[in-house]
């Protein structure tokens, strides 16, 4: 068990870094698809820089900071940080054992990812070639000697660190600098290959092969390289000062990141040990920044985007089906009538879109306002509001720009959206609006009423296809209408007044934790009177909040029966000698995010369903804008109990949520399920009901 476990709870970071360990394990399961552990590495490399980026940059401050620092969790940084490491690098062994062993099975599927001595002369020439049209023109080498200061590396590049001498005269040698040219280019360059053959080469090694020429100039006959990583602390404070505009402090924000301290530094361990120790000088590096020695390839994040057309085998996600009830008529007449809950990626994202477009040409809708946070590239979203200004309608748009690593994206939908005449919000000081919510106000002849929808992700077309989430379509008017008073918040922040008016919504801050506690102190007393079997089911991403995990560990000491679906973080320790009931955690990572947050109070049977797009974490309950929704549809409630219900059947893709946080997957002699294809089959398989 690790070090850093208080006495009733586990820290979030080593928390996360089991989560992050889970994704490692799909990467290592035969029976998942190559093309899906690959994307699995890539996906545990861009967690654990974004890791680093953040909490561990947060940590070192903390550090620096001293006693003057007030941690999470009132743990000590250093001792965290140092235990982080450890575990970090077994992770890092582990990392290059399954990339080893999954580029084995990629060459016993013809599949070939060649280095620059791999080469036939057909490929020779082809590497020249393409460096000559391709990358040429977009690297700058650098003579890093000849350079007083290097120029601020970017940490979501790789680079080529070059050795030169020459054979008679060894002692002589110059270091250079070359930044890998991507995303201008692809990592992955395709190779003439001999047929039923696949070979590609990294963007990397073509630069490799092409050393000679590139510094031909010096005449050196000698060449190494080794690629290294470097990860800067992407925090950034903003001003307090009122009088400089929020666009403005976060512009400068975003530039002030590229100059970050460094948290990271990961490089090829067959690096030249005198070019080693030359970078770490010159880039004014210590142990303290994390030298993490690795292998021979960095920055696998772009192995999410490993090439799909090498594999012979056929991708088998499937494709998101129509809701039943909305396959024949408009959203909006649908929604009128009764609400609707789409439940994604097995639902189509489509009726989100629809919904919106129908009200961006419906002369009777005279308003639409909506909150958001991560958009797609190509935004249908953003088209349809645009599309909904133009034809006279008052849009509202709620767009946080502080959204971390999209401020930039969300800069320019300001810009675009201000200049078509949308009303655009920017949030809150020091407050994040994450809330998922539309409001629509539709004034026909007989009366004025308002429908939209609230859910638990993000209005983002492509994520919408991998991530699981809830949104639930309604034209209820006491959500709507504390919908709307959220809304009147965010606009004017100075009137808390408008939260506490909300009747039906359990909005943040302040007052979702307030009636958590309420219900979870209801259920504990059902629990003492025994008279009624007491029960919570929650699913979230996160559970770090240490007031609520205590009053969960009260619940369960009284007996209340819980059971926890957590993706990520979980703080909580499950097991309990002195709770009268086992607590039952686990944690399901499998093709698709689980990203929904779905609570269920038993409520002596009368059972209070909620969604929400707040974990619980003390960002989410007290430093945040979100909602949490109420589901009063009996049909809708059942369903999502159901989805529940089988997702805490899971039998493939579920882990334990141990003290220990061994990760141990979830073993039953019953007929194997997979909760995800299960949840596909139920949802698919429910029709129209006769009316």
């Amino acid at each position: 068990m690790p070090q850093l476990l208080k006495k009733k709870i586990i820290n979030r970071d080593v928390s996360w870094l089991s989560f992050n360990a889970r994704v490692l394990q799909e990467a290592s399961d035969p029976s998942v698809p190559l093309r899906e552990r690959i994307r699995f590495l890539g996906i545990f490399s861009n967690n654990l820089d974004e890791f680093f980026r953040i909490r561990v940059a947060t940590l070192k401050r903390m550090i620096q900071l001293g006693a003057r620092a007030n941690i999470h969790l009132e743990e000590n940084p250093q001792r965290i940080l140092d235990e982080i490491l450890t575990i970090v690098l077994n992770q890092q062994t582990e990392f290059y054992r399954i990339w080893k062993e999954n580029s084995e099975e990629l060459n016993q599927q013809q599949i070939f990812l060649d280095n620059e001595n791999d080469l036939n002369p057909e490929q020779q020439e082809f590497v020249k070639k393409f460096y000559d049209e391709e990358v040429s023109p977009n690297i700058i080498p650098l003579m890093i000697e000849n350079i007083h200061e290097l120029p601020n590396l970017r940490d979501k590049s790789i680079y080529l660190a070059i050795v030169m001498w020459k054979k008679d005269g060894a002692l002589n040698r110059k270091y250079a600098l070359i930044e890998v040219p991507q995303p201008v280019l692809s990592r992955f360059v395709r190779l003439p290959s001999p047929t039923g053959q696949h070979h590609l080469i990294l963007l990397e090694d073509v630069i490799r092969y092409n050393l000679p020429e590139i510094f031909s100039y010096f005449g050196y006959d000698q060449y190494s390289s080794f690629v290294f990583q470097f990860t800067r602390d992407a925090e950034f404070d903003i001003d307090n000062d009122e009088l400089i505009p929020l666009t403005q402090k976060i512009k400068k924000g975003i530039r002030d990141r590229k100059k970050g301290k460094p948290v990271r530094f990961v490089y090829d361990r067959e690096m030249d040990p005198g070019l080693l120790e030359y970078l770490i000088r010159k880039l004014n590096l210590t142990k303290k920044d994390n030298l993490i020695p690795g292998g021979r390839i960095h920055n696998f994040r772009n192995f999410m985007d490993f090439p799909e057309e090498v594999f012979q085998e056929k991708k088998n996600r499937k494709k998101p089906f129509d809701h039943p009830l909305l396959t024949e008529r408009r959203v909006t007449d649908v929604i009128t009538e009764k609400d609707i809950m789409l439940s994604l990626p097995y639902h189509s994202f489509n009726p989100i879109i629809d919904l919106l477009r129908e009200a961006a040409i419906d002369p009777e809708v005279t308003s639409i306002k909506i909150t958001c946070y991560r958009l797609a590239q190509q935004s249908r979203i953003i088209n349809a509001l645009i599309n909904a200004v133009r034809n006279g309608k008052q849009v509202t748009v709620m767009l946080e720009l502080t959204a971390r690593f999209d401020e930039e994206a969300n800069l320019e939908w300001k810009e675009k959206l201000e200049e078509e005449g949308v009303k655009v919000l920017i949030g809150i000081q020091n407050m994040k609006v994450h809330s998922k919510v539309c409001v629509i106000r539709k004034k026909t002849r007989e009366k004025s009423f308002f429908y939209g929808f609230i859910g638990t992700g993000n209005l983002n077309e492509k994520t919408a296809k991998l991530y699981a989430d809830h949104f639930l379509l309604t034209s209820n008017q006491k959500i709507m209408a504390d919908a709307n008073r959220i809304f009147g918040f965010i606009n004017n922040p100075g009137n808390s007044q408008l939260l506490r008016d909300c009747k039906t919504l359990l909005p943040s801050p302040w007052y979702t934790r307030k009636e958590l506690l309420r219900l979870i102190n209801n259920e504990i007393q059902h629990a003492r009177k025994k008279k009624n079997r007491a029960g919570i089911i929650l699913k979230m991403n996160s559970l770090s909040d240490e007031v609520l995990i205590m009053k969960l560990y009260e619940a369960a000491k009284a007996g209340v029966e819980i059971k926890l679906i957590i993706r990520g973080i979980c703080c909580m320790l499950t097991q309990n000698q002195k709770s009268e009931r086992r607590v039952f955690a686990i944690s399901i990572v499998d093709e698709y995010l689980e990203h929904a947050r779905v609570w269920v109070f038993r409520n002596k049977g009368h059972e209070k369903v909620y969604i929400s797009s707040a974990d619980w974490m003390v960002r989410n309950l007290d430093h945040r804008v979100e909602i949490t929704c109420p589901v009063f549809d009996d049909a809708i409630k059942k369903e999502l109990i159901e989805i529940l219900n089988i997702q805490l059947q899971d039998n493939v893709k579920a882990r334990w949520l141990d003290n220990d946080m061994s990760n141990e997957y979830v073993k039953s002699s019953r007929k194997k399920i997979r909760s995800q294809v299960e949840i596909y089959n139920y949802l698919s398989r429910k029709t129209i009901p006769s009316r």
